[in-house]
């Protein structure tokens, strides 16, 4: 595989045509990430189960991308480190987890070299066995050409990181786990260049919920990519879209909270938001970060304040919405 096929040339990148559309995205980005030390600096509390939800959040959406799936009364207690994994599965569920807590250890410089690939995808990948040949000449260009273009300040930042995860994906380095070796370094690379969103909002979360458009544009944008004909700006705009979606999430959580949230606030405010008849595992998977026992306390304060009821009973049973007089 020649180097040349990359996609990251930092020659080809100064002179890359940028759509409309692509630059809009781009510059939404970079206005969030002008906003984001405020929102950071304004609700501490909120940030911290902000954080641990997005964690949860990350490490199921990005397994599951990938088939790997663990029961949901499991979930929490495994990827907080509560539990010891039980099986295969779980085990590359704490894996990730680890793989992340490391990442947002790091400063947020770090060197990207072949090395550090693969010991994310060491971390991630508990199972499988790294060699050598799983970082061929390939990946030392793709790092070399990266820290080339970090260099080059005519190409925006964002387009950088795009690139290298779409060139990551193409090379496919290691036998199993290249997928979520790819997420994982779309969060370092991000956070090295300033983009903390996903510390507080699932890139991989959002990513899952647009799991047909990521593979579609993966396939669109990668058919001549061995030929070193790829089109690049499909890639850009979703890479872009799930950033800005993530930043106008963490945007809206910021903002609308009180000025001294709690978890049950956060509880409160789901549970009034829902449509339809409702059960409390519904709760759990949609807040991962709050325990089944908080849960079931807001739920028993609403109900004696006659805004939901039960209806039901048994496993057959469901909380559903009293509607308020106006």
């Amino acid at each position: 595989m020649s180097p040349i096929l990359l996609s990251l040339v930092p020659r080809k990148l100064v002179k890359a045509s940028i759509p409309v559309g692509t630059s809009w995205l781009l510059g939404s980005c970079m206005e969030a990430r002008g906003k984001q030390d405020l929102w950071l600096r304004q609700k501490p509390e909120l940030l911290e189960v902000l954080r641990e939800q997005a964690i949860i959040q990350s490490v199921e959406s990005s397994n599951r991308i990938e088939g790997v799936t663990i029961p949901t009364e499991r979930l929490r207690p495994v990827v907080l480190g509560k539990e010891k994994p039980r099986d295969r599965s779980e085990e590359e569920l704490a894996g990730y987890r680890q793989a992340l807590d490391w990442i947002f250890s790091r400063k947020l410089r770090v060197s990207i070299v072949p090395t550090l690939i693969q010991r994310i995808h060491a971390m991630s990948q508990r199972f499988v066995p790294t060699s050598a040949r799983d970082t061929p000449k390939t990946m030392e260009a793709l790092c070399r050409n990266y820290r080339e273009a970090c260099n080059e300040e005519r190409i925006p930042p964002l387009l950088i990181v795009a690139t290298f995860v779409f060139d990551l994906l193409c090379i496919h380095p290691f036998r199993d786990g290249n997928g979520r070796v790819s997420r994982l370094t779309t969060t370092l690379l991000l956070q090295a260049h300033g983009f903390l969103v996903s510390r507080y909002v699932s890139l991989e979360r959002l990513i899952e919920h647009n799991k047909d458009e990521y593979y579609d544009v993966l396939a669109e944008c990668s058919r001549g990519w061995h030929e070193g004909k790829s089109e690049l700006v499909p890639w850009w705009t979703f890479f872009l879209s799930i950033l800005r979606r993530a930043y106008k999430e963490f945007e809206r959580q910021v903002e609308s909270v009180a000025a001294r949230p709690a978890k049950s606030d956060l509880i409160r405010k789901n549970v009034l938001g829902q449509v339809q008849q409702f059960t409390l595992g519904d709760l759990a998977s949609q807040m991962p970060a709050a325990s089944t026992q908080l849960i079931k306390k807001v739920l028993g304060e609403l109900k004696k304040q006659g805004r939901v009821r039960l209806v039901g009973r048994g496993r057959g049973a469901r909380w559903e919405i009293i509607p308020q007089e106006k």
